[in-house]
């Protein structure tokens, strides 16, 4: 006896699979330690990430720029709840063109506004965004 599979159950499993795969992708490792992520793109063709994560009493914030171009110099910001707590400079690198800082910051009582900001003096090229912890 020769079975067909019809149309309705090829769809349904296709939609359980793909569904199965988002669910994957929305729940990453990290979320289990408490980090908490947000990225975007830059004014221009460069792209940042940002993440926040509870540290001992403290905030692990960690950003990001890759503008794929090594030796460019940027200034960068790191903000809690619209005020300016860490700043400085740092230089894009190899093998990716980009460049990373990671800080502690404080963590008072309640959820907190976490920004980052960076701007390449040469090029006028910002990166901005924030997440709440």
């Amino acid at each position: 006896m020769r079975r067909s599979i019809t149309s309705t159950a090829i769809a349904g499993t296709t939609v359980a699979l793909i569904s199965a795969g988002f669910a994957m992708l929305a729940t990453p490792a990290d979320a289990a330690r408490g980090d908490v992520r947000a990225n975007g793109s830059c004014s221009g063709s460069a792209t940042w990430k940002l993440k926040a994560k509870p540290d001992d009493g403290r905030l692990e914030v960690q950003g990001e720029v890759d503008v794929n171009r090594n030796g460019q110099q940027w200034n960068w910001k790191i903000t809690r709840n619209g005020n300016v707590v860490k700043q400085g400079q740092a230089t894009t690198r190899g093998p990716s063109g980009s460049f990373s800082v990671e800080r502690r910051i404080g963590n008072p009582a309640g959820s907190d506004r976490v920004g980052w900001r960076a701007r390449n003096p040469a090029t006028g090229q910002t990166c901005s965004g924030s997440l709440s912890i």
